[in-house]
């Protein structure tokens, strides 16, 4: 079991990277045409894992089991709050305080540090979804 996790999180990681400058679109749910925040998980999760997640960060933040900053593992979806509300924005976890996300108009799928100033600020906290986790994935009509 743990080493399926394992390779669940191997994937998921693998494939959010994949994505790394493709341009931020708001709405955006395609490689292509370009990602938002949640459209950017949507796909590495349906990829990499062949689940469905809900459309928005905020629908997101409602899956799963909250995770302590000091607990976070690679794969868990760390929030945002970019919009002046909560869990406006979303990212993947890479380990080290790092994760992969869909910026902002003008950005590119990119990584960076979740204790630089501007995240540490607006940081609104973690949830593990990963299938093997304890955790059941949500049904997608």
């Amino acid at each position: 079991m743990f080493e399926r996790y394992s390779d669940s999180i191997r994937s998921l990681v693998d494939r959010s990277l994949n994505f790394l400058g493709v341009p931020y679109r708001f709405g955006g749910t395609s490689p292509i045409t370009g990602f938002d925040c949640s459209g950017f998980v949507g796909k590495v999760f349906a990829d990499a894992l062949g689940f469905g997640m809900p459309r928005t960060a905020a629908e997101m933040a409602q899956m799963g089991e909250q995770v302590k900053i000091n607990e976070l593992k690679p794969g868990d979806l760390v929030f945002f709050n970019t919009m002046r509300r909560a869990f406006s924005h979303v990212g993947i976890y890479l380990g080290n305080y790092q994760f992969v996300h869909a910026p902002s108009s003008g950005g590119v799928v990119r990584v960076e540090d979740m204790r630089i100033s501007y995240w540490a600020a607006r940081y609104d906290g973690a949830r593990r979804v990963l299938p093997g986790a304890g955790v059941r994935p949500t049904q997608t009509n």
